[in-house]
């Protein structure tokens, strides 16, 4: 019997697919192994005897955002003159403590906006946030993405971070504008339930009135969202932070 040809086009969009994630996933392997290996260095160098840092989340994805552990016994400026020098590595993002200790403390100056920035930048030019069909529904193959997205953003709590939906021009206007801002916003609860402050938060759709330079307003890989850090902002205690009289 014939094979009809929308199954071996089918078939073959599948090989693709397939062969891309997997070479995708094979390189983010490749880079956290590079990036242990470099931070198991400079710890030695720092004298940071009984520290790790372990760059696969808790699902045991590969990841930029290293968390450190041990190390208890060492003194406050050993463990963070060992943090400073991970998060120095080229290719490293935001980094913690197992202990608790969100970040490396970087004297008296907070982390710019732009560290995190920079940070979501580099994770979405490899990997898109991708939804359902004609949906605001985020795919789940997207879940680990997020993941990472908000653990790059965490630095940056207290600034106001812009979520904006893009699609391609493929539908009507009206249409766009209205499932762009949808998923901008399926994005920003998404966020929320990961810890990142709602108060901090700002969603948008633009439809395709902003398609990728050099691309064809129809052209798919304009359907994105895109993050902006646009203001900082210090953290104020709510009344329910602030301790009342004993």
């Amino acid at each position: 019997m014939p094979i009809h040809p929308s199954i071996v086009i089918l078939a073959g969009a599948l090989a693709t697919i397939t062969l891309a994630i997997g070479g995708a996933a094979r390189s983010d392997q490749d880079l956290a192994q590079r990036l242990s290996d470099e931070a198991a260095q400079v710890i030695a160098q720092e004298g940071g005897r009984g520290v790790t840092a372990k760059f696969t989340n808790r699902f045991g994805w590969p990841t930029r955002h290293p968390l450190l552990s041990g190390g208890e016994r060492l003194n406050e400026g050993v463990r963070d003159k060992v943090a400073k020098s991970v998060a120095a590595i080229a290719g490293v993002g935001g980094i913690g403590w197992a202990d608790g200790s969100v970040l490396a403390r970087m004297g008296d100056q907070p982390l710019s906006p732009l560290h995190c920035q920079d940070d979501v930048d580099a994770l979405l030019r490899a990997r898109t946030i991708r939804f359902e069909e004609s949906s605001s529904r985020i795919d789940v193959v997207s879940r680990e993405l997020l993941d990472e997205v908000a653990q790059a953003l965490r630095p940056c709590l207290g600034s106001i971070i812009s979520i904006t939906g893009h699609t391609d021009a493929s539908g009507p206007e009206p249409g766009n504008l209205a499932l762009s801002l949808e998923r901008a916003e399926a994005v920003q609860s998404a966020l929320i339930t990961r810890r990142i402050p709602a108060d901090g938060l700002r969603a948008d759709g633009v439809g395709s009135s902003l398609p990728v330079p050099g691309l064809l307003p129809t052209d798919p890989a304009n359907r994105r969202i895109e993050f902006k850090v646009v203001a900082t902002q210090p953290l104020q205690p709510t009344p329910v932070d602030i301790p009342g009289p004993r």
